[in-house]
């Protein structure tokens, strides 16, 4: 006979496999691509790459965490507040992932 430890489990590793999966895949598709938007601090349009699987992690954990990995403007701006990943272009929250 099964115990319910092992039903248990297996509808969390279930859970897991249909609902977190896909939306970890979904986010790093979604953050991956590079962007080009206004610098906050500096008004230039610049190319900014957001680190997708952080996002990813963060987002299966809860709400995405942005974080730019590279910028156009680094190395000169590499200490700055990264505010470019709080504007509305980026922060998009992912959509419902259909299965």
């Amino acid at each position: 006979m099964s115990s319910p430890g092992i039903v248990i489990l297996a509808i969390v590793a279930l859970g897991i496999l249909f609902v977190l999966v896909p939306l970890v895949i979904y986010t790093i598709g979604y953050y991956r691509p590079s962007r080009v938007l206004a610098c906050p601090e500096t008004g230039r349009p610049v190319h900014v790459d957001i680190d997708a699987s952080r996002a990813a992690l963060a987002a299966a954990l809860g709400r995405p965490r942005l974080r730019v990995r590279w910028c156009t403007l680094w190395p000169q701006k590499k200490g700055c507040a990264q505010e470019c990943a709080a504007l509305p272009e980026v922060q998009r929250p992912p959509e419902r992932v259909e299965v």
